[in-house]
């Protein structure tokens, strides 16, 4: 039986892009957010989920983080996709009052829709899929979605290539429910929660890897949700969890935090490994 992956519908979205260039022959089943996804991991409804991190443009994707925060799925593995975004439409460009996409799709086109379409109300959708059969339904729509889209969903290709940087590229990572095995160049993602920490509690943590000479890729913040200056800490890092000095690191900063969660271990895609 073939592996049933969880990805964002309806068909044609990047996450179904993304899924179907790491695997190839499963099972697509469609759902309607990134959160949505990951409680089908949690629950064993799919055997995996691909849902999109950050984005080279726009940065880190909330609902993501949040999700793999509160639920009990690991990332098992990363991919990087060259995101290349087009405007679909019925073709009357002239009749065009509405520019339609998911959130973040707008966000990396935002350049080239101020200076073609000034007026046009912007609408966001929950995908760039539905934003396609929109558009579908009214001349006056256009959507931003994949080039593929423009052919499945019978509309036409206006323009390619409209995100505001050749450099588009968006991270998608593999949820599963376990932590992966090392396999000797691997990344580990964590959240630390600090709970409003004394001045330099932050600095000690960070410590920890800089004693150790672990090598931080990524390190950023995100609201708690519990009030103002309070945050959960998401970090990247290089090595495995069950590696020595990781899991030394990773046990004295037990010791500081209030809360600590291993996201996932898995193998590194390095930068420019599309």
């Amino acid at each position: 039986m073939s592996q049933i992956v969880g990805v964002l519908g309806p068909e044609g979205t990047f996450s179904e892009v993304a899924a179907r260039t790491r695997y190839p022959e499963a099972s697509i089943r469609y759902f309607g957010d990134f959160e949505e996804v990951l409680m089908a991991v949690e629950k064993g409804d799919v055997d995996t989920g691909v849902v999109p991190l950050e984005n080279s443009l726009e940065g880190s994707v909330g609902l993501t983080l949040d999700s793999l925060l509160n639920l009990d799925v690991k990332i098992t593995g990363e991919l990087n996709l060259r995101v290349r975004h087009c405007l679909i439409g019925r073709g009357a460009q002239d009749k065009v009052k509405v520019v339609l996409s998911h959130p973040q799709a707008l966000a990396q086109c935002r350049r080239y829709i101020k200076e073609h379409y000034p007026k046009a109300e912007i609408r966001t959708t929950g995908s760039t899929t539905h934003a396609v059969r929109l558009a579908q339904e009214f001349p006056e729509m256009v959507a931003i979605a994949d080039a593929e889209a423009a052919d499945r969903y019978g509309l036409e290709l206006i323009d390619r290539d409209i995100q505001d940087s050749d450099k588009n590229v968006t991270r998608f990572v593999i949820a599963g429910r376990d932590i992966q095995p090392p396999t000797g160049d691997d990344k580990t993602s964590l959240a630390i929660y600090l709970e409003r920490a004394e001045p330099g509690a932050l600095w000690e943590i960070l410590g920890e890897f800089a004693l150790r000479r672990i090598n931080l890729t990524k390190i950023e913040s995100r609201p708690s949700r519990k009030g103002l200056g309070d945050y959960y800490f998401f970090i990247d890092l290089e090595g495995h969890v069950t590696d020595q000095k990781v899991a030394e690191a990773f046990s004295q900063i037990e010791k500081r935090a209030v809360m600590t969660k291993v996201l996932g271990s898995y193998p590194r895609v390095r930068p420019g490994q599309e």
